[in-house]
């Protein structure tokens, strides 16, 4: 509105890990198969076909709640273009050695078979006892240096009692002298802090926990258990043993993935890790200097915490669904070079081929090419490397583009709070790394949205809320038929379908998208969750309701010869209740300013709602009502002007969050027409036809009345093809509308179970969408003759 050049660029990460649990759900229950019955690439191009039939919902939730995105420019992180820009930064930091191999504890999914990222794992506090299965890879005891009842045993070694190990006592200040006993089992390869304690004492990681959550390298009769059986079976050896004492109480912190729902194992594995050290010093520096801002401003705190505290970022993920890492593991066939291990960086060189690959290989080992073997890792990388790259690579980096030049870096970052390190830190990071400058200059962190009760939205509870159903409205039968096309087990679609029972007994009704994004905006005062309740939205469809009347009344006011003034500045003419309007109007612009400047968007909606509803509408309008009735000519000349300022600015206020009600406009379509023809005409792109003349070829047809139709010569001056495009999505997407509701109401029992007053809406949208439909036809048809 500003006339400033702005972009707003739309796209999607690939989701490795939710996406390949969907479509592996979706094999197992329609097929019976899993991935491993496919193999690989018939396995990706499932997930192709998945992402090709529900991939673009996200985009169609958008464009109804009128994001004003460029979406010529919509990209993928999959695309060619992005792809080569992950590979490429992959090399670029794996050849700088800020990307390296190592063996190290990381936290494992037995149920997904992969390793997952720290910020993937949420704690849950249960009273449980410890962990006794895991005895069985003890390789050390520790106790406190200064705790008195054990500092005659410093140096000593105890015996194993299953294994008959021989492990060492060893002194470490992380031992808390007042817990339990004081004495504490060390098993370096399955928890974090034994890691550390391992490392620092130089002691063996044994690791007797596979991929699949089973007992390995352990003695009879624990070998192959699973790990939860495992623990009773450890704990009834012990009491035939003797060495049983007692069993308490302990509150525990037991890590699940956020994915799997499965208790994360921490397992030693082989891993890609990107250094962060460096890279979370210059993000942080970045918020302190002032050159990145953060807001609200209370997640500074979070920020700071984290990057000062930062652990290396494992990258590698073993799953299909991805970019596959381009790395490759190096076999010398000469006896000079030793075989490699699959932890020693020196055997892995990664490349844009397998070719560059394998000549990096032979300078590095100084043999000839025939002597070098290459396999490629199996891996794909973490879904937040590529998403990382984002703000660059949409524009062809690593290649120089006009692009590139104009709209990196880009200005604002709008997200959710609980993606700060998922994302944010990431692209903050990558992009100080790749490209020396910060991929934005501010990143407003919106609220997460919850449902009215506070509880974190989640389909396995019925209780999310699809904005698209929110706008349409939706029957509660309609929200149980989403549920069957959902991926939920059958014990979770019954409890999904109570929850939605309870919350929506008559389903959700129609409220628009204005009324919806203006509540979402009005709702963020609230702090850093929405409790999202459709009753309100609901109200918010009641205001726009008043608008559009007020907006009527006022344009039948201003008369239909009104010519606006040439100017903002007032006459002098104005009455008393005219220039207390216009103060009002003044403060409203105001707030509204500041409002927006600090994304303080409850003060921009507060102070437009009171604007119009109890100023404009319950004041000033009334007080209009005697003054046009009666009123002098030049009392009412100046209350039609100080109308018209008080519409055109009002308007312009509500415009960003209410883009659809304001569209249709205040002022009337034929007499804005009329006007254009006479623009036209003389530019020879208007041509007026006889009776009974037929239009020539490429000519775009508007019926502006009944009296009036328009003929406008368009050919060569607009791109047909590309018009035709546009419309055939907007044809698919109406199509689909009315299918779905012709299904829905052709369900058995729809005119028995479904309210009439519901029947009637879903009849009238289906006549809607059914005119709809023909008019982009009709278009399309013009657009076709123009080719």
């Amino acid at each position: 509105m500003r006339g400033e050049t702005t972009l707003w660029n739309p796209g999607c990460d690939h989701a490795g890990i939710a996406t390949q649990v969907v479509v592996e759900k979706k094999l197992w229950r329609e097929r019976g198969q899993t991935r491993h019955d496919l193999g690989r690439e018939a396995f990706v191009r499932e997930v192709w076909k998945w992402k090709s039939e529900k991939g673009d919902r996200i985009y169609h939730q958008l464009k109804k709640l009128g994001s004003s995105m460029d979406w010529d420019r919509a990209c993928f992180t999959m695309d060619p273009k992005l792809s080569y820009a992950v590979q490429e930064a992959f090399i670029r930091l794996h050849e700088e050695g800020v990307i390296y191999r190592s063996k190290r504890l990381v936290n494992w999914s037995c149920t997904l078979h992969s390793a997952i990222s720290d910020i993937e794992v949420y704690e849950e506090v249960v009273v449980a006892t410890t962990r006794v299965e895991t005895m069985l890879g003890d390789t050390a005891v520790a106790v406190h240096p200064q705790d008195p009842r054990y500092q005659h045993l410093h140096g000593k070694h105890v015996l194993h009692p299953f294994t008959g190990r021989r492990m060492p006592i060893v002194c470490d200040d992380f031992v808390d002298m007042g817990f339990g006993t004081g004495a504490v089992k060390i098993t370096p390869a399955h928890d974090h802090n034994d890691y550390e304690v391992g490392q620092r004492h130089g002691l063996d990681c044994v690791t007797i926990i596979d991929d699949s959550g089973s007992l390995i390298n352990v003695p009879p009769p624990f070998l192959g258990m699973k790990r939860f059986e495992a623990r009773g079976a450890v704990l009834e050896a012990l009491k035939q043993k003797g060495l049983f004492k007692e069993v308490k109480d302990n509150p525990m912190v037991v890590p699940v993935c956020s994915r799997s729902k499965d208790v994360v194992e921490p397992l030693l594995k082989p891993q890609w890790y990107v250094r962060c050290e460096g890279l979370a010093r210059g993000a942080a520096d970045a918020v302190r200097r002032g050159d990145l801002r953060i807001l609200p401003p209370f997640h500074c705190k979070t920020w700071f915490q984290w990057m000062d505290n930062i652990r290396d970022w494992c990258i590698s993920r073993q799953l299909w669904w991805g970019h596959r890492i381009p790395a490759y593991f190096v076999t010398v066939d000469d006896p000079s070079v030793p075989p490699g291990e699959d932890t020693d960086g020196r055997y892995w060189v990664s490349g844009r081929s397998e070719e560059e690959a394998k000549d990096k290989a032979a300078k590095a080992f100084g043999v000839t090419l025939d002597k070098i073997s290459l396999r490629q890792d199996d891996d794909v990388l973490d879904t937040w490397f590529s998403s990382g790259l984002f703000p660059f690579s949409i524009f062809g980096w690593p290649n120089a583009s006009e692009d590139l030049k104009v709209f990196y870096p880009g200005t604002l970052l709008e997200t959710g709070h609980d993606i700060l390190f998922f994302w944010v830190a990431r692209m903050v990071m990558l992009g100080l790394k790749l490209t020396g400058k910060l991929p934005f200059r501010e990143v407003y962190l919106h609220a997460v949205v919850r449902d009215a009760h506070g509880r974190k939205m989640s389909k396995s509870l019925g209780n999310v809320i699809d904005p698209l159903d929110v706008i349409s409205g939706i029957t509660l039968e309609g929200l149980h038929v989403q549920l069957l096309e959902s991926n939920l087990e059958p014990a979770e679609v019954e409890r999904a379908r109570q929850g939605q029972k309870s919350d929506y007994p008559a389903g959700i009704p129609e409220c628009g998208t204005d009324a919806l994004r203006f509540a979402l905006c009005a709702y963020t005062s609230q702090g850093r969750d929405i409790n999202l309740d459709v009753s309100r939205i609901l109200g918010y469809r009641h205001f726009c309701n008043k608008l559009w009347n007020a907006t009527k009344f006022a344009v039948r006011g201003l008369g239909a010869g009104f010519q606006p003034p040439p100017g903002p500045e007032p006459s002098g003419a104005e009455s008393l209740i005219d220039r207390w309007i216009l103060s009002r109007l003044s403060l409203a612009v105001e707030l509204s300013d500041a409002g927006f400047r600090a994304y303080d968007f409850p003060a921009v909606t507060t102070a437009v709602y009171n604007f119009w509803l109890y100023e404009l509408c319950d004041v000033y309008l009334e007080c209009l009502k005697p003054v046009f009735a009666e009123g002098g000519a030049a009392a009412v000349s100046a209350a039609r002007c100080t109308l018209y300022s008080c519409l055109d600015a009002g308007l312009r206020l509500l415009s960003p969050f209410m883009p659809f009600c304001l569209d249709s406009g205040a002022a009337d379509a034929a007499s804005r027409c009329s006007a254009y023809i006479r623009g036209l005409s003389s530019s020879g792109l208007v041509r007026v036809l006889g009776p009974g003349e037929a239009p020539p070829a490429g000519c775009a047809v508007a019926v502006a009345s009944d009296k009036c139709t328009v003929h406008l010569l368009l050919k060569g001056l607009i791109d047909a093809e590309k018009e035709i495009s546009k419309l055939a999505g907007k044809q698919g997407e109406l199509q689909k509308q009315i299918e779905r509701l012709r299904e829905r109401m052709e369900t058995p029992d729809y005119g028995t179970k479904v309210p009439p007053k519901v029947q009637e809406a879903d009849a009238a949208k289906l006549q809607q969408s059914r005119t709809e439909l023909q008019k982009v036809t009709e278009a399309v048809e013009t657009f076709q003759r123009m080719i």
